[in-house]
């Protein structure tokens, strides 16, 4: 870009934002403390030079965006401050089932590829009965109404037009199936209902949705869900905590990608071995 290109996108990007700004070149001359003659100069159309740094930064200031989208230097009109206010967010999370935060995230990302690593069973899996031994005590009279809620959306999640990726630690599953550990007073008869479920959504999802067991002795993961190319989540327990930056989100996935190369059990014979540990149970 030369000097004139760089000169005309900066009055262009200049009279943008004092629009969207609600503002005129007398307003912005008193805050910027410019003359309005200056102004008025910088934004004719046979302007040939760029103002000077002061100017820039000034205007950039008073106008709320970055003098880096000002000069095209930049796509992001937001300051620096906004745009890391922007890239992390925390917001809260509930000890409920798929919140409404959770659900927007899904619809936003229709279409693209969610990978995910749930904080135990993944709940678009669960069966009602194991949903409401799980979060029962939580939802108290409201128990029904949640969970037929929470169903609809689970719903709406398996058939939208995403693709699913789910990886697991080994021993989660095998804790489920044992009945041991979080899972130490489920019953015996609703973790074979849901082994059965489990087996069922899996043959009639693939390929759409793939399930990895990997070693949790080889290789570790946070809670988190990567939402195609837009944004990644981290589950904290009582907060998600949020990135929309496009480098953090890429580090996100490579993480779940290096989690599938390591998986000891692949999305191909994940079926074979529930079946397995079903038989295992008797």
């Amino acid at each position: 870009m030369d000097k004139l290109q760089r000169a005309d996108l900066f009055r262009t990007r200049l009279l943008i934002a004092i629009r969207r700004s609600d503002t005129n070149q007398s307003e912005l001359a008193r805050r910027t403390g410019i003359d309005r003659s200056t102004i008025s100069q910088i934004l004719r159309d046979d302007a040939a030079r760029l103002p000077n740094a002061h100017v820039v930064g000034a205007c950039a200031s008073a106008l709320g965006v970055s003098a880096d989208w000002l000069l095209g230097l930049s796509e992001h009109p937001e300051n620096a401050t906004d745009l890391l206010a922007n890239a992390m967010t925390l917001t809260n999370a509930p000890r409920a089932l798929v919140d409404q935060q959770i659900f927007d995230w899904h619809r936003e990302a229709e279409g693209y590829k969610i990978r995910h690593v749930p904080a135990a069973l993944p709940d678009m899996l669960k069966t009602n009965d194991v949903l409401t031994w799980e979060y029962g005590r939580h939802l108290g009279r409201t128990t029904g109404q949640a969970i037929t809620a929470s169903a609809n959306r689970l719903a709406w999640m398996r058939q939208s037009a995403s693709d699913y990726e789910i990886a697991m630690p080994l021993f989660e599953v095998q804790s489920f199936v044992d009945g041991t550990g979080y899972y130490a007073d489920l019953p015996l008869e609703l973790r074979r209902q849901q082994i059965e479920h489990w087996l069922n959504l899996t043959k009639a999802l693939y390929p759409r949705m793939r399930i990895y067991l990997f070693d949790a002795r080889q290789v570790y993961s946070a809670p988190i869900t990567v939402f195609g190319p837009l944004l990644a989540v981290i589950y904290l327990g009582s907060n998600y905590l949020a990135f929309r930056d496009t480098q953090r989100v890429r580090a996100f996935s490579d993480h779940f990608d290096n989690l599938v190369r390591q998986s000891q059990i692949t999305a191909r014979s994940f079926p074979d071995h529930l079946s397995d540990l079903r038989a295992a149970l008797g």
